[in-house]
């Protein structure tokens, strides 16, 4: 029992002396240049929000005028007519997706699967519809492959591709090829004996 009357009287310290912080905290806290204190300006503006109608009677009182109409000429046919929007499917200039050229082909392969004179392009190997043997196949690989790997000096093909003068070696370079690694190490202990004043191998 005396237990719980310490506890009561110590909760109840705690309680007070907790709205006593609380109290000088807002009578205390800044301003930021307003009339109002940060907590009372927080609590207006969250009144205001959930508010549901104004309460200054000025806003009410305001007359709003409609919007002025659109200005027509007086002859509407030489208005020009908008341009229509070509990002559309039904341009003919439209750039088909992968999905739709392979189902564009298999309904045509369909519509004349009786025919005797068509041949379908995913039959072909290649765009002349011939058959291509391993060496040719494997031609068209290397140069892909090339290709993917830029190692063309011919022409640009990319946009990210360098201009052809940058990509051309000056005459003798690839005969050049730069000081050997012999030659290099050699140099390399002559300086170190010279910066330490000894020999780089100490027997």
């Amino acid at each position: 029992m005396r237990m719980t009357r310490e506890f009561r009287v110590a909760a109840g310290i705690m309680g007070l002396l907790g709205a006593s912080l609380t109290l000088s905290g807002c009578l205390g806290a800044p301003t930021y240049g307003t009339d109002k204190t940060a907590t009372e300006q927080l609590l207006s503006d969250v009144g205001n929000a959930v508010m549901l109608s104004p309460g200054n009677e000025e806003a009410k009182r305001i007359k709003y005028q409609p919007r002025g109409g659109l200005v027509l000429p007086k002859d509407e046919s030489k208005l020009v007519q908008p341009q229509q929007s070509v990002a559309s499917a039904a341009n003919p200039e439209w750039v088909e997706s992968p999905e739709e050229i392979r189902d564009r082909l298999r309904r045509e392969a369909d519509e004349n699967a009786r025919s005797a004179t068509y041949q379908s392009p995913l039959q072909r190997s290649n765009a002349y519809g011939q058959k291509l043997s391993t060496q040719q196949q494997l031609e068209q690989y290397r140069e892909a492959r090339r290709l993917q790997q830029g190692l063309y000096t011919d022409q640009r093909r990319y946009l990210s591709d360098p201009p052809l003068d940058y990509r051309r070696l000056p005459e003798g370079a690839e005969a050049d090829l730069g000081e050997s690694e012999r030659d290099k190490e050699r140099r390399r202990k002559k300086a170190a004996e010279m910066e330490t004043g000894r020999r780089w191998w100490p027997f």
